[in-house]
């Protein structure tokens, strides 16, 4: 039979029958590209032919508790929810060099039983390179077994005849499959070896990790659909200047999405930091304007961080805005509220807005600390530097409650702050107060909060 060209758009998948300039769905411009691909049946791999599937009812399925894997690696297991269930597939993207290829060495021979065996498949490595690497991070052992191979077929051969306990494919932009003509990494090979290895691991109940190249935006790249295919999405997220790595989850099925993992990498690899808010305070300066401390909640674990803010004198007609680490518009929105609630005049102000440590925060537990700090640097006052605070701020510049207040301040008072700023509706909340090792200052509104918090 005559092979079939379409085109095929390289952002989001979209297919046409002739060369378009711009994408009518994604609205790319210039992501068409060209794809012959000859007639082939898909679905399950040609290795699992012989297993036929059959329905069951829905009654006479047995719930049983999945076990979950343990990596040996605390922060991944709590990113992941508990440990790696069996069947699953997991997704991890980030940017080059950020740690993905060390984070999955150091893992994968801590999933392998006394008996067993697990498989890291690269097509963008050799075996010799991956020793090396295996060398410096001291990753020893006889049950990690390598392979150089980008044909999926015969990686699938392989893992049939292996028989491992888990299987990492690095990356999944190199594997093609021989069913299809068009080039690996395409949207079309993309899809056919994620859905493979899908099949694959849902069932033979083998975990599976694939590593993913990001784009520029910092998007996995490929189609969108391979994120709906796997179970778990992956970013590993960091900056080269700054030796701290975060671990966030974006989509997963066996877990929470609001957890993250902290590491710091080193010369030997990845290692694991249990208190991230005593590491981002290590080299905070006490008497410093413009520098406060916030609580932030990232699923169950409170991490306190240092926000600065450095306020100066503009020539220019539009003074910058500028953040890293919060959302600029979060920014703007709140010295709007200053401005008009405070009559503070930040119009004529350059702002600039640091979370230290590469850490980025996105709940509206800072906005009080982000208000508190803009404020000290403008009027030169320092903050003490034993105070921390969360709360909300809306529109109207009142300061309303947050989340898992106790497990804020319970946080504080082991790193040893003496002093906590909170939204008075919380304090009302707590139970015991006399029990808590720090003075907390409940507040209604932003004024009453930076006369308390300004020294």
């Amino acid at each position: 039979m005559r092979a079939k060209t379409t085109f095929h758009c390289q952002a989001c998948g979209y297919q046409a029958a002739r060369w378009l300039g711009r994408c009518p769905d994604c609205g790319q411009w210039n992501s068409f590209k060209e794809i012959r691909e000859a007639p082939a049946s898909r679905g399950r791999p040609q290795a699992l032919t012989d297993q036929v599937a059959q329905p069951t009812a829905l009654g006479e399925i047995e719930l049983a508790e999945e076990p979950r894997l343990p990596t040996g690696i605390g922060e991944l297991d709590r990113v992941l929810g508990g440990g790696v269930v069996p069947g699953s597939v997991v997704l991890i993207g980030g940017d080059p060099g950020i740690g993905k290829t060390t984070l999955l060495l150091q893992a994968l021979p801590k999933l392998a039983g006394p008996k067993e065996r697990v498989l890291y498949v690269s097509g963008e490595e050799s075996p010799r390179q991956i020793k090396m690497r295996a060398n410096r991070l001291n990753v020893g052992t006889d049950s990690l077994f390598i392979l150089s191979e980008t044909s999926l077929q015969e990686m699938l051969n392989v893992v049939r005849e292996f028989q491992p306990a888990a299987l990492v494919v690095d990356s999944i932009q190199t594997v093609y499959s021989d069913q299809l003509t068009s080039a690996p990494g395409t949207v079309s090979q993309v899809q056919e070896v994620a859905a493979q290895l899908m099949w694959l691991a849902k069932r033979g109940g083998l975990p599976v990790f694939i590593i993913g190249h990001v784009t520029k935006e910092g998007a996995i790249a490929g189609p969108r659909l391979l994120e709906h295919i796997v179970d778990t999405v992956l970013y590993f997220e960091g900056d080269r200047g700054h030796a701290y790595r975060i671990l966030r989850a974006v989509k997963n099925r066996f877990g929470s999405t609001n957890e993250i993992g902290v590491f710091e990498m080193k010369e030997s690899g990845l290692e694991e930091v249990s208190n991230p808010s005593e590491l981002f305070l290590a080299e905070r300066p006490e008497h410093s304007t413009g520098s406060v401390v916030v609580s932030s909640l990232e699923g169950t674990r409170p991490i306190l961080c240092e926000v600065q803010a450095l306020v100066s004198s503009t020539s220019f007609s539009m003074p910058k805005r500028m953040a890293n680490g919060v959302e600029v518009n979060r920014l703007s929105l709140l010295l709007a509220v200053m401005e008009k609630r405070l009559g503070m005049h930040v119009a004529g102000q350059d702002v600039y807005v640091n979370v230290v440590g590469g850490i980025t925060i996105d709940e509206p537990a800072i906005d009080l600390g982000l208000v508190a700090a803009v404020t000290s640097s403008l009027r030169e006052v320092p903050i003490d530097h034993r105070t921390v605070m969360m709360g909300e701020v809306g529109l109207g510049g009142e300061v309303r409650a947050v989340t898992q207040a106790e497990l804020r301040i319970k946080e504080a008072a082991k790193l040893g702050f003496k002093r906590c700023l909170l939204p008075e509706r919380n304090l009302a909340k707590l139970d015991n107060l006399g029990s808590f090792e720090v003075e907390l200052v409940g507040v209604e509104e932003i004024g009453e909060a930076l006369e308390a918090a300004l020294v």
